[in-house]
């Protein structure tokens, strides 16, 4: 109804990441433990509902849900029809996206898809790969698997499909991975129906714009510096800002006062090479959003 856009967050490993996400794009959730499922946020225009992010892009597509965050493996493997509003680079502990991925133990036979005929496969993803085999026309059997994937290898199965961010939990059980099936980063996704309402759309389309400013903000940091008038080349020819760098005169006619917006990679070279054309008081500020 009008007045209320019900939404669904990712409980689980995502949790912190997408609260500490929405905080930065100016919302502010609060757990309650006599209301597990139902944190409380500092918007009486959202109702919020922490769910599996499994669970999201169905619950999206029944329309129970007008809109979520959850991961586009997640989408892919439920087969929803959802609309993706917006891609949102981020993950539990990074900005990166993860990766689903055929995985075997180190040392044994299977080196491609085609070495999976006959053989057992642990997964949460079934029906994704059940689409995978299909498509490699190869026959194994698929097991459902409730997490913890890797330890089922080699005694119960002779491979897993799981998603990882950083290869790490593999590694730690002697697994390589044999493929990449999908490459999956978390999606602001909206019903259909609720896409057609008017006061709906608009709301999540203002969620969306600052939820992708929250991010594009992580990348990049703001430099102010003051510099004399004969410097002026030799300093604007090392920036790359976002436009143009901002250039405002001081009481001294003879300095300028100069502000850029760059990415946050640059900036630990950047600074020296700054302060040798001439840079002087170069002061580094974070960024809250960014919104292009």
């Amino acid at each position: 109804m009008e007045g209320k856009l019900k939404i669904g967050i990712p409980k689980g490993s995502l949790q912190e990441a997408t609260f500490a996400l929405f905080k930065k794009a100016g919302y502010e959730f609060r757990m309650s433990s006599g209301r597990s499922y139902h944190p409380s946020v500092d918007d009486p225009e959202l109702e919020p509902l922490l769910l599996r992010p499994q669970e999201i892009p169905r619950y999206i597509e029944q329309g129970i849900l007008d809109a979520g965050l959850t991961g586009k493996d997640w989408i892919e493997d439920n087969g929803s029809d959802v609309l993706e509003v917006a891609e949102l680079g981020y993950s539990k502990a990074t900005l990166n996206p993860i990766r689903v991925v055929l995985a075997a133990l180190n040392g044994s036979s299977i080196n491609s898809v085609r070495d999976l005929e006959g053989k057992r496969i642990a997964t949460e993803y079934v029906r994704l790969t059940e689409r995978y085999l299909k498509q490699h026309d190869v026959k194994a059997d698929v097991e459902f698997s409730w997490g913890a994937c890797e330890v089922k290898v080699p005694e119960l199965v002779e491979a897993i499909v799981v998603n990882t961010e950083t290869g790490s939990s593999l590694r730690a059980h002697n697994l390589k991975i044999v493929d990449t099936i999908l490459t999956s980063t978390t999606r602001f996704a909206a019903n259909r129906l609720a896409w057609e309402d008017s006061w709906k759309r608009a709301k999540i389309e203002n969620l969306s714009m600052l939820l992708r400013g929250a991010l594009n903000a992580e990348l990049l940091v703001g430099l102010k510096m003051n510099l004399h008038r004969d410097c002026l080349v030799a300093v604007t020819d090392l920036l790359t800002a976002l436009k143009t760098p901002t250039i405002s005169p001081l009481a001294d006619p003879s300095w300028l006062a100069l502000e850029i917006i760059t990415e946050q990679s640059n900036v630990r070279d950047l600074l020296p090479q700054l302060k040798r054309a001439g840079a002087e008081g170069i002061v580094e500020y974070p960024l809250n959003k960014v919104v292009y």
